[in-house]
């Protein structure tokens, strides 16, 4: 095994697609191709087996679907990394998705830059989305209408880098946003997970929107 490098796991029924994204991963030093894998009905033995850092997760899969894929990893591996991908940013599929633990999810149409960018970024605890997801995330939670809890206190600069992250942005953009390093980002992160109690950006995002902190 390779030192300081994502491993990453792949289910994607289509053979062509499942080529090209093994090609991708394996071409890049960064990172570790653990297996690609047509369907999801052995999964749990799999991860279990290989522990990827972050698994690509096709959405929809014949015999066990990528939304109950995802659950399944997440109750017996919380530390893996689920990014979704889709044709299309279906709003049920989408919601599903993030409630079973997806921390990410991007559209099989974006460009190869964006899927590594977004494997980096789950794997450091971000939540990569395309922005059109990322709208439709924000949009659902809000919709929930829950009550607003006003024991949280988030500083200017933390709703800032919140709100940013729920809009798709990435923690260079993010950086370049704000005018500060990405390590000051990530020290941001931090200060935010502990004052919402999550461990993931993912929680995060969902906890902020459901409690209306940003």
């Amino acid at each position: 095994m390779k030192k300081n490098v994502i491993r990453v796991s792949i289910y994607e029924d289509n053979k062509a697609l499942r080529e090209s994204l093994s090609k991708l991963v394996e071409t890049l030093p960064e990172f570790e191709l653990c297996k690609a894998y047509p369907n999801a009905l052995n999964i749990k033995e799999e991860t279990g087996k290989l522990i990827p850092d972050v698994i690509l997760m096709d959405i929809g899969m014949p015999g066990l679907s990528g939304i109950e894929a995802v659950k399944i990893v997440k109750d017996n591996f919380p530390d893996v990394k689920v990014i979704m991908q889709t044709v299309f940013d279906d709003d049920d599929k989408v919601f599903r998705s993030i409630c079973a633990g997806a921390v990410g999810y991007m559209l099989k149409k974006s460009a190869p830059s964006d899927l590594i960018d977004a494997i980096k970024q789950a794997a450091c605890g971000g939540a990569p989305m395309t922005p059109s997801i990322a709208s439709k995330v924000l949009h659902l939670f809000r919709q929930q209408h829950i009550p607003v809890n006003n024991e949280v206190e988030l500083s200017v600069r933390e709703k800032e880098i919140l709100t940013s992250l729920t809009n798709g942005f990435s923690y260079k953009m993010i950086a370049e946003k704000c005018c500060i390093s990405i390590d000051t980002v990530r020290f941001h992160i931090k200060n935010i997970y502990e004052k919402l109690h999550v461990h993931s950006m993912t929680e995060a995002v969902s906890k902020a929107l459901k409690d209306r902190l940003i």
